[in-house]
């Protein structure tokens, strides 16, 4: 049977990957978002907002997907309204599939947050779970967006008949424009305006985070897990972490970010320096590089999010993720974290989003 894939948040950066990952596999593939993407070749976009239900099913009519791929969420001003928006969207899209009887298996991305808890519980250092984070640990007793969202999935898998998989990156590196949680091209922007004014790129978080071990997951390596669990029997009603596969200390790899850039690189001085605060008066900074440099974006909170980077980079915890239960089941991808990093410099300089 041939497999037609629905990704929504295709405009993001694990969407967007996701989408070539599927049309070089041949998959005719739809993206949906509120604002669709149409410069990727081959992706059919589909424009429908997930809290309209109405407007939903009429975006959706005609479209019988047999894979679909949950690669977004709303950010909200507490964890009881994200629970809400978030969940409802899950709920919206799954119910006007049903009657299509078409979907076979549905593919959600969730994070870390499963277990660290929401954004104010891990930043606080309430949670400190074990590390390695492996997926048989269980749930927290602390409300959580994430698990509202898994519990629509399985609520939907029971009632139509469909598989799922759940996967769990830590911060995605990847491009992408006018992402909320963007820690690579934010580092990348903080690092073109320390070269243009003369600053030194300093390290702006926690001594946790500086000396301990970490891994992030490149973007193009979560788009192949999600195509490997979406055709693999074995990987079928399983949750994955999914990380680069190699483990790095800030330590290590800050001045090699730095020397990219041919900036000074300054370490854990015993202080945090939140990104938010460092980058406050750098709009104008920003707009002056993005004019002299012919840039294709002058804003720089479409660039840059700083106040996710602060909750990666200010975490008072050591975070790293086991890699062991997908590995067993077949998935044996690996990245560089370094090459992660690299590459998304050079495409972010090619592309002319950075100078």
């Amino acid at each position: 049977m041939q497999n037609i894939a629905l990704i929504v948040g295709a405009s993001g950066i694990i969407g967007s990957n996701l989408a070539q990952e599927l049309l070089a596999h041949d998959w005719p593939t739809y993206g949906l978002a509120r604002s669709p993407r149409t410069d990727v070749p081959g992706l059919h976009p589909v424009a429908a907002d997930l809290l309209d239900s109405a407007g939903l099913a009429a975006a959706l009519d005609g479209l019988a997907p047999t894979h679909v791929f949950i690669t977004s969420w709303m950010r909200q001003d507490t964890e009881a309204e994200n629970i809400r928006v978030n969940s409802l969207m899950v709920r919206n899209l799954l119910d006007a599939l049903a009657p299509k009887q078409s979907v076979r298996h549905v593919a959600l991305v969730t994070g870390l947050k499963h277990y660290l808890g929401p954004f104010e519980a891990y930043v606080s250092g309430g949670v400190a779970p074990p590390t390695p984070l492996r997926e048989e640990q269980p749930r927290l007793a602390l409300d959580n967006f994430y698990y509202a969202q898994e519990d629509e999935v399985y609520a939907a898998a029971a009632r139509d008949g469909f598989t799922w998989s759940i996967h769990r990156p830590h911060t995605i590196i990847g491009k992408a424009v006018g992402n909320l949680m963007n820690l690579g091209t934010t580092l990348a922007v903080y690092a073109s305006i320390c070269q243009a004014t003369g600053r030194p790129f300093r390290w702006p978080g926690s001594a946790a985070q500086w000396h301990g071990l970490s891994d992030v997951t490149d973007a193009r390596i979560i788009a192949k897990q999600l195509h490997w669990a979406a055709t693999t029997e074995a990987a079928r009603n399983e949750a994955f972490n999914i990380v680069n596969g190699d483990v790095f200390r800030w330590s290590w790899l800050w001045p090699r970010l730095a020397a990219w850039f041919g900036v000074e690189a300054v370490g854990f001085d015993g202080t945090i320096h939140p990104l938010e605060a460092e980058l406050s008066q750098d709009a104008a900074v920003w707009r002056d590089l993005a004019g002299r440099h012919q840039l294709q974006e002058p804003e720089l909170s479409r660039l840059a999010s700083p106040w996710h980077t602060d909750l990666d980079l200010g975490r008072p915890i050591e975070v790293m993720t086991d890699m062991a239960k997908s590995r067993k089941l077949g998935f044996r991808e690996y990245q560089s974290t370094e090459d992660s990093f690299f590459d998304l410099f050079a495409q972010l300089r090619h592309d002319r989003l950075i100078p």
